[in-house]
């Protein structure tokens, strides 16, 4: 009997070592990020403060952000700009599921053909929320501010156990800030995805005015500090914080600056 060796996929069978191999994962990443990058260049730089920013404990961070400093070289990969571009997918698919489960959920504002949000300081500081929910078969305040992230195991598990507050005090001040300015003061509700397992988590979130107060300040200070040249202070006191390794700017605010 003849030994046949059929390879129908074109090359797809040879072993990772033979020199005829082309690693094809990594052109067709490379084609599919810089699309990727192409597009987060295309688009306008914020020149505004956002509500999802300022809970950041380090207000040197928001304020180099607000400033328009580019982020250090090599902290944004394809794969960061692919894990947010998926994040906005799963936000549009929690919408859909929550509207067929009887919820009346809305995320366009017809006044503007936008996301519903604020603007404050001329301008300057400004919030979006993902959707506002006016009636459902839930038995809560209507209408209510609706939040929703999609987190990893790890992250969603935490939220589960400790509460939004604790677990994710950035999200939970963005929600804070965007009751406050929106005059939507009944508790929000906070919807996180488990992208592991696609198992959901919902809580919802009263309104803590003392943490929206709190926050509003911080934006003004931030607004007040940059108009008036001063930087503001760290954050943390040890670039090797982790905090500090995980920010954007951390080869800027150690390296160069004050």
């Amino acid at each position: 009997m003849n030994a046949y060796n059929f390879d129908f996929n074109h090359g797809a069978a040879r072993p990772a070592d033979d020199p005829r191999a082309a690693d094809i994962c990594d052109r067709i990443n490379a084609h599919v990020d810089a699309r990727f990058f192409a597009k987060r260049d295309a688009e306008p730089r914020r020149q505004y403060i956002g509500a999802s920013g300022i809970g950041n404990e380090c207000l040197r961070a928001v304020q180099l952000s607000y400033m328009g400093l580019p982020i250090d070289e090599g902290r944004i990969s394809g794969k960061t700009l692919r894990i947010f571009d998926v994040g906005h997918r799963w936000e549009d698919i929690l919408v859909a599921w929550l509207r067929d489960a009887g919820f009346k959920l809305d995320t366009i504002d017809p006044a503007t053909n936008y996301q519903f949000g604020w603007k404050a300081l001329n301008g300057k500081a400004k919030g979006h929320v993902d959707g506002i929910l006016r009636g459902g078969p839930v038995p809560m305040a209507y209408p209510a501010l609706w939040e929703a992230k999609a987190l990893n195991e790890k992250g969603w598990q935490d939220v589960k156990k400790r509460g939004l507050a604790i677990s994710k005090p950035v999200y939970a001040a963005q929600i804070a800030i965007n009751q406050a300015y929106m005059d939507m003061t009944a508790p929000a509700l906070f919807t996180a995805l488990n992208k592991n397992t696609e198992e959901l988590h919902h809580e919802l979130v009263p309104f803590d005015q003392a943490l929206a107060q709190r926050m509003s300040d911080r934006l003004l200070r931030v607004v007040e500090a940059t108009e008036g040249q001063q930087l503001l202070p760290r954050g943390f006191s040890d670039p090797q914080n982790y905090k500090c390794k995980w920010c954007d700017f951390a080869g800027t605010c150690w390296k160069r600056l004050k």
